[in-house]
């Protein structure tokens, strides 16, 4: 088999992403607006099927008729030029890749459909909503570590290895248990890859994971072909000074550009830091994501 190996870093251009707010000026013969307010949002999962229920929904993205209204930063309070019964759909929205200029609705959570009153100069109040995914929702790949088996291996260039926090571990995120990586002057670099290979679909693919480093971390992916693989890396994650977050990071583009590609790993990687004697990433309820094929 003759394997190309190809480097190829993603160039995150920023998008122009404006917040609506209440200081607009409006137009048209409605001259004094309702007002939406919401105060978050959050998503509910069957654990079985769908994996945590963790998230970082940052903004709601809301419709109302099937028009855009705007994207709004949660919690949120805004003016609407509309006033009676209508029917307002919210989706969740997400930083993609944890950038604040790719906010963007989430490809898999379902929208919250409500009938709302809106009279001029008041506020209706929606309080805090729940989602889930949506039932076309695929998840190929789930890892949550409370196993006895890791569906990730680390390569034969890594010196470092995952292991699983114990139980009752302060380390751990939720659960029993979640993954550790320690690196030191002996164990200073590590990479490992998803165990299967899953197929590339013609659909949006997001990795989710909850993550707490105080090492970088690259994130990226292997496209296979028949005769080819290609190493693409497609994000680094920065440390996180202690604190465990959550992100989506959404590899179609990256999938997507090479002709013939017809599955694909996702693997991690880093050295260790130089300035650290010892480093540790925690990570944990890793998720593909994409939608079922028709």
């Amino acid at each position: 088999m003759n394997h190309r190996n190809l480097l190829h870093c993603l160039i995150f251009l920023p998008i122009l992403f404006v917040l609506t707010t209440s200081c607009e000026k409006f137009s048209g013969d409605q001259s004094i607006p309702a007002y939406l307010s919401i105060d978050s949002l959050y998503i509910t999962t069957d654990y079985s099927t769908q994996g945590t229920a963790s998230q970082s929904v940052t903004d709601a993205w809301v419709y109302i008729d099937d028009e855009l209204i705007g994207a709004f930063e949660l919690p949120a309070r805004f003016p609407v030029l509309k006033s009676g019964s209508h029917v307002v759909k919210i989706y969740p929205g997400v930083k993609k890749n944890g950038i604040a200029a790719t906010r963007t609705e989430y490809a898999y959570f379902l929208p919250i459909l409500k009938t709302i009153k809106l009279k001029e100069d008041s506020t209706t109040k929606l309080g805090t909503m729940k989602s889930t995914y949506q039932s076309t929702a695929l998840f190929d790949w789930m890892e949550d570590f409370e196993s006895i088996s890791m569906t990730l291996d680390t390569t034969s260039r890594s010196s470092a290895y995952i292991q699983s926090t114990p139980a009752g571990s302060p380390l751990t995120f939720e659960g029993n248990h979640s993954g550790k990586v320690v690196m030191d002057s002996i164990h200073d670099y590590f990479e490992c890859v998803t165990h299967n290979e899953y197929d590339i679909p013609n659909a949006p693919v997001f990795l989710e994971m909850n993550f707490n480093t105080s090492n970088s971390l690259t994130v990226g992916v292997y496209s296979y072909s028949g005769t080819t693989i290609y190493q693409t890396p497609i994000l680094t994650l920065n440390p996180t000074n202690g604190a465990w977050k959550k992100i989506y990071i959404d590899l179609t583009t990256t999938l997507n550009a090479y002709t013939g590609m017809q599955s694909f790993r996702v693997y991690f990687s880093t050295f260790k830091e130089a300035s650290l004697k010892e480093s540790m990433i925690l990570f944990d309820n890793f998720k593909i994501v994409t939608r079922k094929s028709s």
